[in-house]
C-alpha cells in the first residue's frame, strides 16, 4: 500500500515535498492534493509514468492528461503559439479552478494529449502542488486521485481506499471543501467552448471572452 504522508496544506514541509520529488524523478506515480479534488502527479514527459497514470486509473487513453504548471512560461513548453483568450482567462481566473484546453506544441508527447493533439493546462490555488512543481523544477500532470468512472476523491483516505495499492505515495494534505472539479474551456481559432461546467460557469467565461 501507498505510504501516507502528512503535508501542510499551508506551509508544506520540504521533506514531505522532497519526497514526491525524488519518486516522481523516477517515473514514479504520487497522490497529491489540490484547491479541487486530490490528484496524480507525474513528470508529463515520461512516457512509462504517463502510461502508468492510465493504468492506475483505468482510463481510456483516448483522453487527454491534465497539465498543472506555475508559470506562463511553463505553459509554453507545452503550446507552440498562446492565443490571445488564453492570456485573457488565465489573468483572471488563475490560480484556480479553471482548465484551459488548446493545441499542443510538437514536443508533448501524444500520449499526454490521449491522442488529440491537445493539451489542457491549469495553474493550481493549491501551495502542495506549487511547491511539488518548484521543487522539480517542471509542471506535473494533474488528473483526478480516483478510479475511472469512480467519485473523486477529497481526501487522502479515499484515496488511499480506491488506488492506495497503485502509489508508492500519498501527499496527505487533509481535506478539500471542494464540490466540483475544474471547469475545463477548450480554445479554437477564436471560439471557445466549455466541455465540463465547474465552479467557474458559462457566464463567467462569456464575460471574459464574448460570444
Amino acid at each position: 500500500m501507498a505510504e501516507l504522508l502528512k503535508v501542510s496544506a499551508d506551509s508544506p514541509e520540504p521533506r514531505a515535498i522532497e519526497r514526491a520529488v525524488q519518486l516522481i524523478r523516477r517515473g514514479e506515480v504520487v497522490g497529491v492534493p489540490t484547491d479541487t479534488f486530490y490528484g496524480l502527479a507525474a513528470d508529463p514527459f515520461n512516457l512509462a509514468a504517463v502510461a502508468r497514470i492510465y493504468e492506475i486509473k483505468g482510463r481510456p487513453e483516448r483522453r487527454a492528461l491534465p497539465i498543472l504548471v506555475t508559470t506562463m512560461e511553463q505553459c509554453s513548453e507545452f503550446v507552440a503559439e498562446l492565443p490571445d483568450a488564453f492570456f485573457k482567462l488565465a489573468e483572471r481566473f488563475w490560480p484556480g479552478a479553471l482548465t484551459i484546453v488548446v493545441e499542443a506544441s510538437s514536443r508533448v508527447p501524444f500520449k499526454v494529449t490521449g491522442g488529440t493533439g491537445r493539451v489542457a493546462l491549469r495553474l493550481p490555488n493549491s501551495k502542495v502542488p506549487c511547491a511539488v512543481i518548484a521543487a522539480l523544477g517542471s509542471p506535473v500532470t494533474g488528473t483526478s486521485a480516483n478510479l475511472s468512472g469512480f467519485a473523486a476523491c477529497t481526501d487522502a483516505a479515499q484515496v488511499m481506499k480506491q488506488i492506495g495499492d497503485r502509489l508508492p505515495l500519498i501527499l496527505d494534505g487533509g481535506k478539500s471543501e471542494a464540490l466540483l472539479a475544474s471547469t475545463v474551456v477548450d480554445l479554437r481559432g477564436d471560439t471557445w467552448s466549455i466541455l465540463r461546467e465547474g465552479p467557474i460557469g458559462e457566464a463567467d467565461i462569456r464575460e471574459i471572452l464574448g460570444g
